[in-house]
């Protein structure tokens, strides 16, 4: 069996092919060609989490098991299996295969929901999470600037430069969420408050927001009213919206109203406010797990890189 590191995922799944494959892969989802398990979790008396998730494709499926403690952090590992025979084919380290899939996954929903000239983004987060967010959305809108709040002054600032110098775009660190997101046309959420971090007064109309920090019904980034007003609230899957998307559950609006990203052809109106609640699905692993383990194959053919076999 492949053991592929953090290192050779970044190396073989480019944003641009990251977001093509989550468009193929919802595409499989709305013709009965892929089947997502929702994720559970074993929670410990010590406050260690045991979260486990599962996915299939026609080709490949798979399980993400990932284990967080809110003082020690977290460790991700994905195990990828062939559909036709069930051998075990390669073991991830993946922690940068669930960044990428989930900022292509924004990337995806924001290709389909944005206005298609929307040029500047408002990031609410700077954590591990956002630099994603920002790649994604420079994939796939003609981004020229972007604006960053968090709570640290030191990581906004840390980020803007660093995010700046990788996409070659302008994005700048600001003092409050509010000038953050005032005017901006998409508008990012990558944090783990348990409140909502921007008000729905700041959201412009004709924009279109990510809220995927939160992935549990107790949490929430964004406030019921902001909520209620979008024109169109998606989810990557309702069933598993309905166990952890406390943005939605929290804001009174009825789940018959969310709309599954596979469903989703376009946007709206021009000037209502869309919404994309993202929770991540073991089937956005998958279909990123295939493509980097055909990659590796190919590369090891041609011994440019270090995998292993167990």
């Amino acid at each position: 069996m492949l053991f592929l590191t953090e290192s050779d995922v970044r190396q073989l799944l480019p944003m641009p092919v990251a977001v093509d494959l989550m468009q193929t892969v919802f595409r499989q989802m709305a013709g009965g060609q892929a089947q997502n398990h929702p994720r559970r979790r074993v929670i410990l008396p010590t406050g260690s989490v045991l979260h486990y998730m599962a996915g299939a494709t026609e080709k490949y499926f798979g399980a993400k098991i990932y284990s967080t403690h809110a003082r020690y952090g977290a460790h991700f590992l994905f195990l990828l299996y062939a559909a036709e025979d069930a051998r075990p084919l390669v073991l991830f380290e993946a922690n940068y295969l669930g960044q990428i899939r989930t900022g292509a996954a924004s990337g995806h929903a924001t290709n389909l929901l944005a206005q298609p000239g929307a040029a500047t983004v408002a990031l609410i987060g700077s954590g591990f999470q956002a630099r994603s967010q920002l790649e994604a959305m420079a994939a796939v809108r003609p981004i020229r600037s972007a604006r960053v709040w968090s709570r640290s002054a030191e990581k906004r600032e840390r980020f803007a430069e660093e995010a700046a110098q990788a996409l070659s775009i302008e994005v700048r660190a600001i003092s409050s969420a509010e000038e953050a997101v005032r005017g901006a046309q998409i508008v990012v959420t990558a944090t783990n408050a348990r409140e909502p971090v921007l008000e729905s007064e700041w959201i412009a109309d004709g924009a279109h927001v990510n809220a995927m920090g939160s992935n549990q019904a107790q949490r929430r980034e964004l406030p019921s009213d902001l909520v209620r007003r979008a024109s169109l609230v998606v989810v990557d899957s309702r069933e598993q919206a309905r166990l952890e998307s406390g943005d939605l559950l929290m804001s009174g609006l009825p789940d018959q109203s969310w709309i599954e990203l596979q469903d989703v052809t376009g946007r709206p109106s021009p000037g209502g406010v869309t919404l994309f609640k993202s929770n991540g699905l073991a089937l956005e692993d998958v279909a990123a797990a295939g493509y980097v383990y055909e990659r590796a194959l190919e590369e090891k053919r041609g011994s440019r890189l270090p995998v292993f076999y167990s």
